[in-house]
């Protein structure tokens, strides 16, 4: 990986981590066209590393939320949410590995996705939960059931299920974004703490070189400050529009990405063969979700 590699990277983790697009299939789609290792220990490492960095956005922009020791509710019902990702995700280690391999797949269900996301608005039109203090623990445990979906389809988008997931739980768009990004602590957490330690015991010489060190810590500082914009512009946004135009764009992406493939642009057998250690896409503690 190099400098420049690493801050394009760190940039479209930034802006997508949040939105219903799939930060994933975005670094997914960006290492193909770059012509990137897809087995590089410290590339892989770095995708975590880095969305974890994305997320400590919702802890400074929800400090109060995050740091209210006293409501003990909040931590019950992110605890709740997180275990069906964390169960699943051991549980399908193997198949998290294979698809994350395949670009092609990945293609597939970022345009799939998009078709979902045209008509997300009109299937739940009736939202009764307008607070977050609002959710009760079953509607917690649905999001994460939904958010098993992005675990199941690298590239599904972990924001995206866990969104649909609240509004299917008659949260309204705001309390079922905001939750999404509050779901995405424990679960990147966990995630990050895994990879690091299992990249440690693989190949413990990617942290002995400055270089990589420096990549790092400039990648979690990109990623970080173009979180904290996008969330704030996607909240804005969600509360006036719908998801109608991520809907096209993951239309138009994943029809790309797969004209792309079909004609050699890029080369899909590097690719597509199965990792040796999966990359997170969507929310597990092992390494895939995405997160």
């Amino acid at each position: 990986m190099t400098w420049l590699q690493s801050v394009v990277i760190a940039i479209i983790e930034g802006v997508t981590e949040f939105l219903p697009i799939s930060s994933t299939a975005h670094i997914k789609f960006t290492k193909a066209i770059m012509g990137m290792d897809p087995h590089e220990p410290f590339s892989n490492m770095y995708d975590i590393v880095i969305q974890f960095a994305a997320v400590m956005a919702v802890i400074v922009l929800y400090w109060k939320k995050f740091l209210n020791f006293k409501g003990i509710a909040f931590y019950v019902k992110l605890i709740i949410a997180v275990i069906p990702a964390l169960i699943f995700g051991l549980l399908l280690k193997k198949h998290i590995a294979h698809l994350l391999g395949n670009v092609t797949a990945i293609a597939c269900i970022t345009l799939l996705g998009g078709v979902v996301l045209l008509f997300v608005d009109s299937w739940f039109k009736r939202p009764v939960v307008h607070h977050e203090e609002d959710i009760t623990n079953g509607q917690a445990l649905k999001v994460g059931l939904f958010q098993i979906l992005s675990i199941i389809f690298p590239g599904l988008s972990r924001s995206a299920s866990t969104i649909i997931g609240g509004m299917a739980s008659k949260l309204d768009k705001k309390v079922a974004a905001e939750f999404s990004f509050f779901l995405a602590v424990p679960t990147m957490a966990a995630a990050t703490a895994k990879d690091i330690l299992d990249t440690y015991k693989e190949t413990p010489e990617v942290f002995h070189s400055t270089d990589n060190l420096g990549m790092l810590v400039a990648g979690c500082l990109i990623s970080f400050i173009v979180s904290v914009l996008a969330i704030k512009s996607f909240i804005t946004y969600v509360q006036k529009h719908s998801f109608k135009a991520f809907g096209v764009y993951r239309i138009i992406a994943g029809a790309a990405i797969l004209a792309l493939i079909y004609t050699g642009v890029i080369k899909k057998e590097p690719t597509e063969q199965a990792a040796p250690k999966p990359a997170i896409t969507a929310p597990v503690i092992i390494t895939p979700t995405h997160a």
